[in-house]
């Protein structure tokens, strides 16, 4: 199969600067993702139904249209979702297709489905955009309901084995994900993996609320206040929003 008939679920795509990757990004949102986070803020991603079939030479159209932009304003392409590793042989035929035209890869993941990820996926990705959820197993699948966190561990070291560059995100919810205990274990999560250049600690925010009322879904953290702050460590500029 060609890449111009491996065929995803895309939900949307965007332009961003500063918040998915270095530079100034071509983002696709995938839609599918295996966990239901409790802070997510797109439920609209959550089923592949949600999106739009497309050829990997589709996506790349539109990518071309950017395409100058982003290498003048040294960004690239960054896959997200929902969960980008639920399509992994999509996206892999589309970073192999920005590494024939020089532009920089990303990929968003949680990792918990990093072990679908083949080789040749992680030949053509530049930097992985890593978010861990929680620090222990307990939060872990307090915060993800359906997930358990040794799967994305094992894929970051599998990434740091490979010399890929990682930049994790950890969204602080006060009462879910803020007790010094999980902290700690993210922290000593993060110091055990050789390749991680970046750590952002991110806000939680109620930015999706209006997506659950409009899908008729509870927000289960609606009564959680927000957080007003991020911070950002490591050589890189520019943070991202809480997914």
């Amino acid at each position: 199969m060609t890449a111009e008939t491996i065929t995803g679920s895309v939900h949307s795509f965007d332009v961003s600067t500063g918040v998915d990757g270095p530079g100034t990004r071509f983002v696709a949102f995938l839609a599918g993702c295996p966990l239901r986070c409790q802070y997510c803020h797109s439920p609209d991603t959550w089923y592949r139904r949600s999106g739009r079939p497309t050829t990997a030479d589709d996506l790349m159209a539109e990518i071309a249209r950017y395409e100058r932009f982003i290498k003048v304003a040294r960004g690239g392409v960054t896959l997200s979702g929902g969960e980008a590793l639920q399509q992994p042989e999509f996206v892999r035929a589309v970073f192999t297709r920005c590494h024939e035209r020089g532009i920089h890869t990303a990929l968003d993941t949680s990792g918990y489905l990093g072990a679908k990820a083949p080789d040749e996926l992680l030949d053509v990705t530049d930097l992985v955009l890593l978010d861990v959820k929680a620090g222990d197993e307990e939060t872990y699948h307090r915060v993800t309901r359906t997930g358990t966190l040794e799967p994305t561990v094992t894929f970051a070291h599998r990434l740091a084995d490979r010399g890929i560059p990682i930049w994790i995100r950890f969204v602080l919810v006060p009462g879910l994900t803020d007790g010094d205990g999980n902290v700690e274990a993210v922290a000593d999560i993060a110091a055990s993996i050789t390749s991680v250049e970046r750590v952002e600690v991110l806000p939680f925010h109620r930015l999706g609320a209006a997506k659950y009322a409009a899908l008729d879904l509870p927000f289960p953290l609606a009564r959680t206040p927000a957080r007003t702050r991020d911070c950002s460590i490591g050589s890189a500029a520019g943070s991202a929003p809480a997914a």
